[in-house]
This record gives structure tokens, sequence and C-alpha cells, in this order.
């Protein structure tokens, strides 16, 4: 895909702290609800519905404590698949560096919390699934163009 140029403030702090904030006030109204507010993502280019969100839960690799972030995801079978797209940032996004660490995680859907065991698709599997997960949430390719690093696919499997 050809290089496109990512808006200008996307690597900034100021957007790198709003994007933080968002992700706390999403994860707290998810986890005060059971996912009734906040399971579903609205913005971005051109998806038919509002993108599915889950609550991915890792051991923070510094601090040892659990750290939950929503994320998009893909349901393939039994697993659940997310993105470190991070908006398309320079840099991977801290909870991909978590479950590089530890594996073990555990993801909330809805009100049904599951333990997995986190792992980064290889090429032949990101292959097939990354045109789904556009289907899911078109902005995926736009980050993908936006950013010199390969963007990595997780695949969340039952422990």
């Amino acid at each position: 895909m050809p290089q496109q140029e990512a808006p200008k403030a996307l690597n900034s702090k100021a957007v790198s702290t709003i994007v933080k904030l968002g992700s706390r006030a999403n994860t707290k109204i998810y986890k005060l609800t059971g996912g009734r507010i906040g399971s579903k993502w609205r913005v971005g280019a051109g998806f038919k519905e509002p993108a599915p969100v889950i609550l991915l839960t890792a051991m923070g690799r510094k601090s040892g404590k659990p750290r939950t972030v929503p994320l998009l995801y893909l349901r393939d079978g039994a697993n659940v698949v997310v993105v470190a797209s991070q908006g398309g940032m320079a840099s991977n996004p801290a909870w991909y560096h978590n479950v590089k660490a530890n594996p073990d995680v555990s993801v909330q859907e809805g009100r049904k919390t599951v333990a997995m065991r986190a792992r980064e698709a290889d090429d032949q599997e990101r292959a097939r699934l990354w045109p789904k997960l556009v289907e899911v949430y078109a902005d995926f390719d736009n980050y993908a163009s936006w950013t010199e690093r390969k963007i990595p696919v997780i695949i969340c499997e039952p422990r």
C-alpha cells in the first residue's frame, strides 16, 4: 500500500494524551454498564455499522498491574482478533508491548470475561485477517498508510 502523509498532529503529545483520556473514559463506562455503553465505535471512514469494542486486560510489563484498553475487534471462530494500530501513530501502543511480555490476557465482551492467550498473527494469518478487519473498520487501511511500521494483528485464543 502506498505511503500517505499522516495528519501532522498525529504523533504529538496532545493527541497521545487525548487518546489516553478517551480510552480510560470508555473503559470505565464500558465496565460500569457491562458494555451497554461503550461497546460500539461510531467514528471513522465508511463503515456500514458501528465497529464492535471489547476490553482487553493485560499485565503491565513494567508496573505488573492489570492494564485495560478498549479495542475494536473481529471474531474469528472462538478467537478475538485486535489490531495494534494506535491510529497510525509511529509506534506500537503500550498494550501491544504488554501482551508480548505476558500473553495471558482477559477479554471482556459485554458482561462476559474470558481468559485468553494473545499472540501476534503470522504473515499468512495476517493476510487472511486484514481484509476482514478492514470490513469491520475501514480506517485500519488509512492507519497502515500513515505509518512505516507494519501494524501488528493480535489473535487472542481461549485458554
